[in-house]
């Protein structure tokens, strides 16, 4: 079974481990012995940190643990608010006309415009799952987990949630998009640009990024042609997120051209179907899956497994192996998510 739960600086080697599997254009999770170390402190930190009114700068990070082998098997996180304390860039893709109506033309020209939008917004963010673990429930577990805790802890987390979606670069990391800004504004490549805004060291950006809107059909071809696209690797996590009914409002990444996909926190279908329940602790036998987590923010727990649900009684049934991997007991609270 597999337990998604806060990650602790002992899951270090772990998420090392993670980040150099996940290659190239994986921002989050840069080969960076400081910024892993710093990103599990921050954590702990905001795992611990009492009751709060609205998000802050707070950024929940949880590893997935094989319960039988201890292994990790992935990660994925939240940020409770981006852009308070390190910028946050985008490209807002916009529409211009350009019309002489003594001339008979009227063209219709697409532009990318620089700036802050998604500042305070929450983003998930940092969801890889190694390649052993890629099967049953275990991709959805360690997606939709985070859609789960927004519905139990709504005051943490602001009313829209995004999520930026790797954009299409080569085996070597080469982004077709990024080319074309470094042939004419930058000097260094992709990889190394994406590296640097890992490590939160941004100031080159608002450096040396055009200030004014980017005439799209002045890039190149092999640009204009990734722009809103996502990374072979990536179209599965896009997937899911469509059918949780995040869409893309034409921001894209900065680097990439990656879209970035949001949802209003009500609206996203596990957070509208899921539901809570109170524990009862048996051997059973149901055909019916659940996503399942309980009603702990600072000891959060979640796992994918059977139960059986009796509505009359408001109950779901799980099994011992479940209730102790959640940390429950009879009678407390749990959230469900049929699959």
């Amino acid at each position: 079974m597999l337990v998604v739960r806060p990650i602790s600086m002992s899951d270090y080697d772990a998420l090392h481990t993670c980040a150099v599997e996940s290659g190239h254009g994986f921002t989050s999770l840069p080969v960076n012995e400081e910024l892993l170390t710093n990103r599990i402190t921050h954590s702990e930190y905001s795992f611990a940190k009492g009751e709060i009114t609205e998000p802050g700068d707070e950024g929940y990070l949880m590893v997935g643990v094989d319960s039988d082998s201890g292994e990790v098997a992935g990660t994925t996180g939240i940020e409770g608010a981006i852009g308070w304390d390190v910028p946050f860039y985008s490209y807002h893709i916009s529409k211009v006309v350009h019309s002489s109506p003594k001339l008979g033309v009227n063209n219709v020209v697409k532009l990318l415009t620089f700036g802050n939008n998604y500042t305070g917004c929450s983003e998930i963010c940092t969801l890889f799952l190694r390649p052993d673990f890629r099967k049953g429930l275990n991709g959805r577990l360690m997606s939709k987990c985070r859609f789960l805790m927004m519905a139990e802890h709504p005051h943490r987390f602001s009313k829209t949630i995004f999520a930026e979606m790797r954009g299409v670069s080569d085996d070597d990391g080469n982004s077709p998009f990024w080319q074309w800004l470094q042939e004419h504004f930058f000097s260094i490549d992709f990889t190394l640009a994406d590296y640097l805004t890992g490590i939160g060291k941004k100031g080159f950006i608002a450096d040396l990024m055009p200030k004014l809107p980017i005439y799209i059909n002045l890039l190149s071809p092999e640009a204009q042609a990734v722009i809103g696209k996502v990374h072979d690797n990536t179209i599965p996590a896009l997937k899911l997120l469509e059918r949780e009914g995040f869409t893309c409002r034409d921001y894209v990444d900065i680097f990439d051209g990656g879209p970035t996909v949001e949802c209003d926190l009500r609206n996203i279908e596990s957070v509208r179907h899921s539901f809570r329940a109170k524990v009862k602790v048996a051997e059973h036998v149901s055909s019916q899956d659940y996503l399942m987590c309980n009603s702990s923010f600072e000891n959060f727990r979640a796992v994918a497994t059977k139960a059986a649900y009796d509505a009359a009684s408001g109950s779901a049934i799980i099994t011992p192996e479940a209730a102790d991997a959640l940390q429950v007991q009879q009678g407390d609270m749990i959230r469900l998510l049929a699959q």
